[in-house]
């Protein structure tokens, strides 16, 4: 039998609905697995034992009656230490929110907890969420559960949704929320053979969610499946009167696309994607997901979008320039951590935000500053908008012959700590397949499709037009059931 903890979401959603187990059953054996694993892993900040024991024993009570069941009833999840949570600390792993308790709840938990969803607890990330590989977490960074062949270094799980990927990737939750600005998503689903989804900007409210970059960031899920990310995705997303971006629009039921047919469908092939150094491991998984999706019976459409080469550098300007603003409410005055200097206001603001943020916060905050500076913002930032305007023109036009779009998820497989923090600039070219969605507000999803030499997960990429996660859906089951990707981690912690 398979131990509840390796279960996907849905067959324990089905397990619990048929009670074959209870969720305090399950929900016990996650905790015991991550009183065991997290030593190793440090994927969870904080683990909520009581509050989940007490929601799976209100879920139990619900089963038993048999009414008023939650789609979710039940199951355990992971939640990502970006999502306010009423009563839990949530400080987007940063010291400047020193022990910040929030009193009201994210629109986005609040949803899977009326859906009858557990919470096991808060999960690592990027020092608030600005990061390729979860190095900037004052709690340390979390341990991929995978190894290369033969060789102990501990590797990365992506960033900046590093603890939910090696959570859902050891199984130390049935799913995970997860947040994408640049594709803090997709790289991690790539990088721990997971599956994550980002969908259309709007999709899913931002209430409650610690800012980054408020044009390009979106709520979504880390999953164990194509089928699992896209029931989560179904309750994640809302429309929301308290985010004033949000789209209210009703939310489709993505889940029927899992599974359906992708004939006739034309997916396009952007030349644009083969990058420089790229490994030949990626192009030939890429060519492989070609194959498989002419078998499927879809039609393979060469496209360009001419534009993607100026993607990274206007990311780089337009999401440091809104951290800058966004991160301008921390000043140790109203919540989170003081640190008083010599007395003066002044002081006080310097010494809070110099000892309260990490070095990477730091340095993106001084970008942002500079580019929205007198002189400079209109050589920069507006210029940048400018060519994010012309990426998402790339992509209407591109969008007009095709149905959606393949690309590799991530230019490697994952790579170990301390191999690339000490060049920012590599670090950012992590980000070059996936930013150019959140230029474009467009949804996409990454899909476990193989490994590597070394036996590491690669993943690829599936682009969709705006509001169209169904396509993404579609593709990417097909993707998964063609690679049946059954590879796991071999258990080292």
């Amino acid at each position: 039998m398979t131990s509840l903890t390796q279960l996907t979401l849905s067959d324990a959603v089905d397990g619990l609905k048929a009670k074959k187990f209870s969720s305090r059953e399950i929900t016990q054996a996650f905790l015991t697995e991550i009183e065991k694993s997290n030593q190793h892993l440090n994927a969870y900040v904080v683990v909520t034992v009581d509050k989940a024991l007490k929601m799976a024993d209100a879920s139990d009570a619900r089963l038993a009656k048999g009414k008023k069941l939650g789609r979710l009833e039940g199951a355990p999840l992971g939640i990502k230490d970006l999502f306010c949570t009423e009563g839990v600390r949530t400080t987007a792993c940063s010291n400047i929110l020193g022990e910040f308790t929030p009193t009201y709840e994210s629109t986005v938990t609040q949803n899977l907890w009326d859906q009858g969803a557990v919470m096991l607890g808060k999960l690592n990330m990027d020092e608030f969420a600005m990061g390729s590989s979860n190095e900037t977490s004052r709690f340390g960074p979390p341990s991929n559960p995978w190894r290369r062949k033969g060789s102990n270094a501990k590797l990365t799980s992506g960033g900046s949704s590093g603890g939910s990927a090696t959570a859902v990737a050891a199984d130390l939750c049935l799913a995970a929320t997860a947040s994408d600005t640049g594709g803090s998503i997709r790289q991690p689903a790539a990088f721990t053979g997971t599956v994550g989804i980002k969908p259309t900007y709007g999709r899913a409210s931002r209430y409650g969610i610690v800012a980054f970059a408020s044009s390009l960031d979106q709520a979504g899920p880390l999953a164990k499946s194509v089928k699992d990310a896209a029931l989560m995705l179904e309750i994640m997303c809302s429309a929301d009167a308290k985010d004033s971006t949000s789209l209210h629009l009703p939310i489709p039921k993505w889940t029927s696309a899992v599974g359906k047919s992708v004939k006739g469908m034309k997916i396009g092939v952007p030349k644009e994607y083969r990058v420089d150094g790229m490994p030949e491991e990626i192009e030939k998984l890429w060519q492989q997901g070609i194959a498989w999706l002419k078998a499927a019976g879809a039609t393979i459409v060469d496209v360009s979008l001419p534009h993607t080469k100026y993607a990274l550098p206007a990311y780089y300007i337009v999401a440091p320039a809104e951290a800058s603003s966004n991160l301008a409410r921390y000043d140790g005055m109203r919540y989170g951590a003081r640190i008083s200097g010599s007395g003066s206001l002044t002081d006080t603001y310097e010494q809070t935000r110099a000892k309260g943020f990490g070095a990477e916060v730091q340095r993106r905050l001084m970008i942002g500053t500079y580019v929205l500076s007198a002189g400079y913002y209109d050589a920069y930032y507006l210029r940048a908008q400018k060519v994010r305007t012309k990426i998402l023109q790339d992509f209407e036009q591109a969008f007009e012959k095709v149905d959606a779009l393949l690309t590799p998820a991530t230019p490697s497989a994952a790579f170990a700590y301390g191999e690339k923090g000490d060049d920012p600039v590599a670090m950012y070219l992590n980000d070059i397949f996936t930013v150019t969605a959140n230029l474009a507000g467009l949804p996409a999803i990454a899909v476990p499709a193989g490994v590597d030499g070394q036996g590491l997960p690669l993943g690829l990429q599936v682009i969709g037009k705006a509001l169209d996660e169904e396509a993404c859906f579609k593709v990417g089951a097909a993707i998964e059931d063609a690679a049946a990707f059954k590879a796991r981690p071999e258990k080292w912690w």
